[in-house]
């Protein structure tokens, strides 16, 4: 092969390369933000790539242009969307979907909690109740708990007197909406057995 050949090769090859490169290079990392706001996970391919947007699309004063800002800032929180900044700046519902209209567009979702105090023994699963069941965080995150971790068990009222008067899990478990509360006790309550699976003391831990 001639050297005007072997040039011209050379020259497609890197004008396919190119773009593979200028993506990796500047389209960024996957990040999830585990503070204050938990398990948000953003990706700079869907933004940048699929979308089109630049960099200073976000870091011209939404986001500062260094890893961990917005956590150490203190104020990356729901709130702080709802007025506009960060995320809220183009999902607002206008330009982009609303930081609340689906919390699993941005949040992974939780994983089985265990429960032990005042209730005893108490597997719930998230991924039962929302990807099996189709509900939405804010069905149970809307006053009947907190979104926090095992919030309700820091109140003296987690107990079966609570959800029998439709709190809590009884706020659907009344035997009308789901099965209730009442109804068997191992369908919410594990033995020793399972509790000990779920916590990862002597078994592998329980996925549901």
């Amino acid at each position: 092969m001639s050297k005007i050949k072997m040039l011209i090769v050379t020259v497609l090859l890197l004008g396919l390369a190119l773009p593979a490169v200028a993506e990796d290079d500047f389209g960024g990392p996957e990040i999830t933000f585990d503070q204050p706001a938990v398990g948000v996970a953003f990706s700079h391919a869907a933004h940048v790539g699929d979308m089109g947007f630049e960099c200073d699309s976000c870091h011209d004063g939404v986001f500062e242009m260094e890893v961990g800002a917005a956590a150490a800032a203190g104020d990356f929180t729901m709130e702080a969307l709802a007025e506009g900044k960060y995320c809220g700046a183009c999902h607002n519902g206008s330009d982009a979907f609303a930081s609340t209209d689906d919390c699993t567009s941005c949040h992974a979702v939780g994983g089985d909690v265990l429960y032990d105090q005042p209730l005893k023994s108490v597997a719930f699963s998230h991924a039962n109740h929302v990807e099996e069941n189709g509900m939405g965080c804010s069905d149970c995150h809307d006053g009947l708990f907190a979104m926090k971790a095992k919030a309700a068990q820091a109140n003296d009222n987690f107990t079966m007197a609570a959800l029998y008067d439709g709190e809590y899990c009884g706020a659907c478990h009344d035997g009308s909406s789901a099965f209730a509360s009442n109804t068997r006790c191992a369908t919410c309550h594990g033995g020793v057995k399972e509790y000990k699976q779920v916590v990862g003391e002597g078994h592998e831990k329980a996925s549901h």
